[in-house]
């Protein structure tokens, strides 16, 4: 049996296929709590050059909703555009990403993945301590 409560409840679904600003607006704003989940992801993943810049203010956008799944899955989003783009604005991104490292205890370990996937695209050493002492707080945990 999983360790955190939130790995209990885990569903897989197909992302949805995003083909435009507007389909991902519509989303942002009547979409239900799974369909934000997934927005990011599907929106990280799809995002075309040209689009990264939309897609990241869409993630951070995510990233201030209420629900904890939800923001986590906005920082993975983030780290996808890193990974596909090797770009994130990092003058504004860093900030959410913070906060999140250190208020999103329920997902702090998605958000250490992605902020690590996104510190291995783009050569940051964004969060390392903060990180670190995540890392060593599950392990002793265990």
């Amino acid at each position: 049996m999983a360790d955190h409560e939130s790995e209990k409840k885990r569903v897989y679904k197909p992302l949805p296929t995003i083909e435009s600003r507007e389909q991902a607006l519509g989303i942002l704003e009547q979409g239900e709590v799974d369909e934000l989940m997934r927005l990011p992801l599907a929106v990280g993943l799809q995002c075309s050059k040209s689009d990264k810049e939309f897609a990241q203010e869409l993630c951070l956008k995510l990233a201030d909703n209420d629900c904890s799944a939800v923001r986590a899955n906005a920082i993975l989003g983030l780290a996808y555009i890193a990974i596909k783009h090797k770009w994130l604005d990092k003058r504004i991104v860093k900030p959410y990403i913070i906060r999140e490292l250190r208020t999103n205890d329920g997902f702090n370990w998605r958000i250490v993945d992605a902020v690590e996937d996104i510190n291995d695209s783009l050569g940051w050493q964004l969060a390392k301590k903060p990180i670190q002492r995540i890392k060593n707080q599950r392990r002793d945990s265990n």
